[in-house]
Order: structure tokens, then sequence, then C-alpha cells
């Protein structure tokens, strides 16, 4: 079932976290920076804000140092636990923390922080792991470093963000924000976020009056042209690797942007793939659906979809069929979606033929589809390269000009008090479709750049008059 509402991303105000990293573990994105020297390695702190992509590989690395057969340290999801691991020689583990607790949510940032100090008298607080500012204290894996243990982290060795060079390499797949090393200091969560008094949220904070040590940094991501800058004013900046100015996105841990949602599947595809931080949807063997992590019972919302492979209906669904043993399109007399027929031009609700074809042209590779969803009158408008069709006219109100529920005569779907979802549908059994969407951070190179009214969103064409990206901090006004 997918999520309404990511559980620990709304934005309850102040500090402002502007960009993040996207990484995609398909384009062998990371970070790589060697210390000149070795510094404090008993004691230092680690910090990340992360929001995971793909999680169906065994291992991703956010923080590693490795060397071939000798050891390896590194902070892991494997797939869908936390994994601290500290060895010496190769196999045997220092340190290995491995936490019952699974983390899958796609949809929500996580705040990571590890806190090392060897030095310490009592064993479990020499490696500390915090999760949204609370320790985690139940482990399936809890083996703790020999005092005064020298890790290999702080070294002047590489240091890896995003990539583990073992077993050929593996890569990190999702976002990262307010990445931060310290050097020497044993450190909790509180110098980096804190509880909402509002809403109980952990939040991030400014990050100020921290002393960073002699190789410690702290990535922003702010500057486009210098991905891997450090701001702690030590400038130990790191080497970017297949990172780009179109991974620098504002989807962040204080305005969090939909994505898709991978772990939803039906019986008839559970091989679909999904990449770029979740934003490129591949349907694989056919008959699979991509599903928004964001959904709206109200309001107005805007998004964007590049067709790669063209066997796919994009549009949008009714959340209650995502559980169903069938799929839209394939064997429902009532699919509980409208979708824009890709290939073929025309607008599908049920298997019977397309509605309006003449008025809803195909669209083909690299056509950049909008989508304009008015939850407030019950209609939905679809674009094609700008143009919006049937005449359609998104600011129309309650004549609902040219809107593709009206054209099919399926305007049930939206007033049935269930939440309505961005998806893109594959029935076919051969389809293999693909697509790119963009909520706001797009994937894909633009020509332009458009935002809502509220400045949020990075789109190719204008967003109409009253409509917003599907963001937190828009949802949390309008939705």
């Amino acid at each position: 079932m997918p999520l309404i509402l990511p559980s620990n991303s709304i934005s309850a105000g102040g500090y402002e976290v502007d960009n993040s990293l996207r990484f995609d573990d398909g384009s062998s994105d990371y970070l790589n920076r060697t210390p000149a020297s070795a510094s404090n390695r008993k004691t230092w702190t680690f910090s990340a804000w992360v929001k995971r992509g793909d999680i169906s590989s065994p291992l991703k690395d956010l923080f590693s140092v490795y060397q071939v057969d000798t050891y390896i340290n590194s902070i892991s999801f494997l797939p869908e636990t936390i994994r601290i691991s500290l060895t010496n020689n190769g196999t045997a583990y220092q340190g290995n923390l491995t936490t019952n607790a699974v983390f899958r949510d796609v949809s929500a940032w996580y705040h990571i922080v590890v806190s090392i100090d060897t030095t310490q008298a009592t064993a479990s607080d020499r490696m500390k792991l915090y999760i949204n500012g609370t320790q985690v204290t139940s482990f399936s894996t809890e083996t703790y470093p020999s005092q005064n243990f020298e890790s290999y982290f702080n070294s002047n060795i590489e240091h890896d963000i995003g990539f583990r060079k073992r077993y050929g390499g593996e890569y990190f797949d999702g976002y990262m924000a307010e990445v931060c090393f310290i050097d020497g200091q044993q450190l909790d969560p509180t110098s980096f976020g804190e509880f909402d008094e509002d809403t109980g949220i952990w939040k991030p904070i400014a990050i100020s009056g921290l002393t960073f040590g002699n190789n410690g940094f702290y990535l922003d991501f702010e500057n486009s042209g210098s991905l891997g800058a450090d701001v702690s004013g030590n400038g130990n900046n790191f080497t970017v690797n297949n990172l780009t100015s179109i991974d620098q996105v504002t989807d962040t841990p204080t305005n969090n942007f939909s994505t898709l949602n991978p772990l939803n599947v039906n019986r008839w595809n559970n091989s679909a793939t999904y990449s770029e931080g979740n934003l490129y949807f591949n349907a694989g063997n056919g008959r699979g659906i991509g599903v928004s992590t964001m959904g709206v019972t109200q309001g107005k919302w805007y998004w964007e979809f590049k067709v790669g492979a063209t066997a796919l209906y994009p549009g949008v669904g009714d959340a209650t069929i995502f559980n169903n043993w069938t799929i839209p399109f394939y064997d429902n007399s009532n699919s509980g979606i409208i979708a824009y027929n890709v290939p073929g031009g025309g607008v599908y609700t049920d298997p019977s033929s397309p509605y309006a074809v003449a008025s809803y042209p195909s669209a083909t590779t690299n056509d950049i589809v909008s989508f304009a969803l008015d939850m407030d009158n019950y209609a939905l408008y679809v674009a094609k390269n700008g143009t919006w069709l049937n005449s359609g006219d998104p600011t129309s109100g309650a004549s609902k000009t040219g809107d593709m529920a009206t054209a099919c005569s399926y305007t049930t779907l939206f007033n049935n008090g269930n939440p309505m979802f961005a998806v893109a549908v594959d029935s076919s059994s051969v389809g293999h479709g693909s697509c790119y969407f963009d909520f706001g951070s797009p994937p894909y190179t633009i020509a332009s750049g458009n935002s809502d009214a509220n400045g949020y969103g990075n789109f190719e064409y204008a967003v109409p008059s009253g409509y917003y990206a599907l963001c937190t901090k828009n949802l949390a006004e309008f939705g």
C-alpha cells in the first residue's frame, strides 16, 4: 500500500535545508577524499540526513574506508537494516552493530548519527547509533570495539561517501543532505537536530559553533559548481564522481518532495526497477504500476512526466486498487485509474476502447507530459510539450474545461473520499514501458526552469495558476 504522507518529513519551520545531493547507483555516483594525514582515529562523529532510493540491493554504504584484504570500515544499509562495521584484518570485527529495526520507508528522510569514542571504559559507550534523534539500543549483532581501538576512519587513506569499493564497487542510491564529520569528538544528535515543539518531528538545526577538527568536514551541497565543497572552514573538499548539477536538488529534510514507491508491487509484476532517486520507472516484464509516495484528497497539484519506452499509461489512481490481485486495464471492469494513453492516444479508465483519441493524440519518447490535478473540482488535465490537450484549461475551476474525467465520463473516481496518487501503468505483458517523473526535482536536463507560486519545484513548463508541486511544505498549506 503506498504511503499517503511521509511520516517524519512535514516541515515545521525554522532552519531550512536548501539542497541535497541525489545519488544513482546505476550511474556510479559518489564522493571521495584522501586526508593528507591521519588524525584522531579513536574519537569521531558522522552525521547525515538520508532519503533512500533503491532498497533491493544487499549493501549500500553511506560512508566507508576500504583497503583490499586488509580492512573495511563502513556505515551501511543492508538492505533494510543499518550496520556499523569496523574491522582490522578483513574479516575480524572490532565493532559491528546491526539493527533489529528496519529502515525501508522510501518517502521519508532519516537522520543518522554514528558516534565513536573507543577510549570509553564502558564498551557500549564506545560506539553509538542514533536515528532521528533517538539512540538505537536493539541489535541483531552487537560487538563493540576494544578500548582504545583505532578505526580506519580518519586515517590518511581514501574515504568514500556513497560508495563501497569491495566486490568491484557498490553504490548508494537515494539522497543525502547536511553530511558532517567531526574529528576528535563524540557528539550526540542535538548538535545537528532537534524535536519540533509543535509536531514532535526531528528536524535539522543550523550547524554553528561546532569544532570540526583537522579532518572534519561539512558538506551542504549548496555550490552547484563544486558539489563536494567543504564549508566547515577546513577546506577538506571531496572529489565528485559522476554527479552533476542535475543531481543537486531541493528535495530535503525540511521540504520533502514526492518520488515513486518501489515497495508497491502486484502479482503480475514484481520485476519493475527504479533509479534516479526513485524518479525513473521501468516496468520490467510488463503489467507494472509506478505509484507516487504522496497522495492527495484536496488542493491543486502539478507534475511532469518524460516519456521513455512508450508502452505506458500515466495519470492518477485510487489508492484502494493497489492491493488488488488484478491489474488496471487488464482484467478490471472498473480500473480506479484515469490515464493518458501514451502510445495510442486517448484516455483510459478500463479495458474498453480509449476515449477521445483525436483530442488526446499519442506521445513519443522524450516528450514531456504535464498533469494538473484539481481535487477541489474533481478534474484532471494533461498537456504534451506545453500544450494542454482537448483544449484543457486547468484554471477553469468548476467548469472543468477540457478535463480528462469529463471526457471519459469517469468523474466519480475523484469524489469517493480516497486519496489520489500519480501513477504510470503498463498493462502489456511485453510492454517494457519506462519513464521519468518530475515532481519538482527533475532527473533529466530541462531547457527552462519553472516553479510554482510558492517558489517550489523545477519544471520544464509553467505551472498553472493555483497549482503546486507535491512536497510537504505545499501539502501542509493546501493538502
